[in-house]
């Protein structure tokens, strides 16, 4: 809450905008700060310690078996449709609080209407509500959070709840008690000091004329206060327990301070000495090692010619063997290949073998069946039965043409002992 107070107060919105929300919320119309983008996380963390002052995690949550909401849940985006039934459930537990009866809004009601009888109920608290019914809609915003704020305050206010000023703790006051380790003027204290002094006057501006004027005044007071030191009326056995008492204060202890430049030079020529005296050490152990690498390298050198000479009819006998064996794996490959040829040409040669197979037995099942026997005698004897027909016909057209013949004879014979030939005759000839 102190940090929420003190953001606000940084905002300058609380009190110079009337709790002035976006584009409504009773704004005057002024000039937004930087700070009003968030003003509403502001808005929305003030608003959960206010549920927690009216006990919404026993009174609504666990009755509606609702989840926490987190502190900046109405003010980011995340799920519009579970934010809009959130706001709605709040307001209408916050204006019952706040003795007005209104009735739980459910899921499956209508939004408009129920957004709309917030607004009726946050005007009759005489709080205005200058923004669009729609702002409320999304379930998140500015404008969510200044509606539920409202409401907060007005359910507080029925209640009876009152802001008190805080109360703060008396602390005891220590006996002032003059310690030695904290008596000892350390230059520490005397930089923060001279720092302190330092900022102070360069807040404010140097003017040369006033310098000097100044100057000239304490060149002045010394020369009068000279005069007067000549002459002392102070007593001496006072003087001394002056001096004994101050005396533990005037003490200067120099302590080391890691800032000083000298105690980096001199941790520069200390750590420079310890580098060289190890590089010294460490070169030595390099150099025994590069020898001892150096004669192990020459040693395995030596030994892999060694080898060499020595295996070098082996290596021969082992070059001519691999020589060898590819040379077989190229007559392989092409034996390979003359076979594969020669079972191509087998499997042609395998099927014109089982089409005349196939041809000598269809010849040989012919030969030995008796049904083309059968068909050359029933064909034989159908030629017979139409030999004799023919013959008969053509012993029938021989006898018709037998006939006309004899007859044009006859007619022929008629006419050549006829003495007048009749007209019709001579035409027909």
């Amino acid at each position: 809450m102190a940090a929420a107070a003190a953001v606000v107060a940084l905002s300058g919105l609380e009190d110079g905008v009337s709790r002035s929300h976006g584009d409504g919320a009773g704004e005057v119309v002024v000039e937004r700060g930087p700070g009003a983008a968030y003003h509403m996380f502001v808005v929305m963390e003030d608003l959960v310690e206010k549920l927690k002052l009216l006990r919404y995690e026993e009174e609504l949550l666990r009755k509606n078996n609702l989840k926490p909401p987190s502190r900046h849940y109405f003010a980011l985006p995340t799920n519009p449709g579970e934010q809009f039934y959130m706001f709605c459930t709040f307001a209408a537990w916050l204006i019952n609080k706040a003795g007005h009866p209104f009735e739980q809004p459910q899921e499956y009601d209508d939004p408009n209407a129920t957004i709309s009888n917030i607004l009726s109920e946050l005007r009759s608290f005489g709080r205005p509500a200058d923004f669009p019914p729609s702002k409320l809609k999304s379930g998140y915003g500015e404008h969510v959070c200044y509606v539920l704020d409202c409401l907060a305050e007005e359910a507080l206010k029925y209640i009876g709840f009152t802001w008190k000023r805080p109360t703060y703790p008396v602390e005891e006051l220590e006996e002032e008690t003059v310690a030695d380790d904290d008596a000892e003027l350390t230059l520490n204290k005397v930089d923060e000091e001279f720092l302190e002094e330092e900022t102070d006057n360069e807040e404010n501006f140097i003017d040369l004329n006033v310098l000097k004027a100044q100057t000239y005044r304490l060149d002045m007071n010394e020369s009068a206060k000279q005069g007067d030191i000549l002459e002392s009326t102070t007593d001496a056995a006072e003087w001394s327990l002056e001096v004994e008492r101050v005396l533990p204060q005037l003490r200067v202890t120099i302590r080391t301070d890691n800032k000083d430049w000298r105690i980096h030079v001199d941790q520069m020529h200390q750590h420079r000495s310890g580098i060289e005296s190890a590089l010294k050490e460490t070169k030595g152990f390099l150099d025994k090692l590069h020898n001892e690498t150096s004669r192990t390298l020459e040693k395995i050198s030596s030994r892999e010619k060694y080898i060499n000479s020595q295996l070098e009819h082996l290596v021969q006998e082992y070059r001519a063997a691999q020589a060898q064996l590819s040379e077989a794996r190229e007559r392989y490959q092409q034996g390979n290949g003359g076979v594969t040829e020669r079972t191509r040409l087998l499997s042609e040669v395998t099927e014109e073998l089982e089409k005349v197979k196939q041809e000598m037995e269809e010849k040989g099942s012919s030969m030995t069946d008796g049904a083309p026997l059968v068909k050359i005698k029933q064909s034989l004897t159908k030629l017979k039965q139409e030999t004799v027909q023919m013959d008969i016909r053509i012993g029938v057209v021989e006898h018709t043409l037998l006939q006309s013949k004899l007859k044009e004879k006859s007619n022929m014979t008629r006419d050549m002992h006829a003495t007048v030939i009749p007209e019709s005759a001579i035409g027909s000839y």
